[in-house]
């Protein structure tokens, strides 16, 4: 009975150290944003730049806070033109400088190491309007170190940005992402 007492103890403890608020800082320079955009003619490839990272999570009870911000007007797709255009039509970065993603809440286990996927909801704010968004996140834990990865779609005609299309070049309106986030789990 009294071993019984120390095993029982000593989940106890453990689960609770489980169970303690963690935070991901983001590496901006190791993490990258990567666009797909179908039209006509090609396909558009392109990479924004994380401006900075921080979300901090309970695997006790599936609440995330925090924010991933992007820097509107580094997208590089390889056509300067079509950069400005983008950054000036269609991201309007004189007025909305960053894209951000802030998690609210995931479902799922995010094992303390290894790998595990996730479903986080949150809000996607885009010319500065929030946008719900679920997507599914990889997630690696090894020591200190973390990645975390997602593909999803941005509806961005739906959600109020012009559609470059013009003439007899037309464009989805949808675009892939591609996110990869590399950084550090703390307690």
């Amino acid at each position: 009975m009294k071993s019984f007492a120390v095993v029982a103890l000593a989940l106890t403890f453990a689960t609770a150290a489980l169970a303690q608020s963690q935070t991901f800082a983001v590496n901006p320079d190791s993490s990258e944003v990567k666009m797909k955009l179908n039209t006509t003619h090609e396909v558009v490839n392109g990479t924004f730049h994380i401006q900075s990272g921080s979300i901090e999570f309970d695997p006790s009870n599936s609440k995330m806070s925090g924010s991933v911000v992007v820097l509107a007007n580094s997208g590089k797709t390889g056509n300067e033109s079509r950069d400005k255009k983008m950054n000036k039509d269609i991201l309007k970065v004189d007025q909305y400088t960053t894209v951000s993603f802030e998690p609210k809440t995931y479902a799922g286990i995010i094992a303390p190491q290894g790998d595990s996927t996730i479903q986080v909801s949150g809000v996607f704010t885009l010319l500065g309007n929030p946008h719900d968004l679920t997507i599914s996140m990889q997630i690696h834990i090894d020591g200190s170190k973390a990645t975390a990865r997602a593909q999803f779609v941005v509806p961005y005609v739906q959600w109020g940005l012009k559609n470059p299309s013009f003439m007899f070049w037309r464009v989805e309106s949808e675009v892939a992402m591609d996110l990869n986030l590399v950084g550090q789990v703390s307690k």
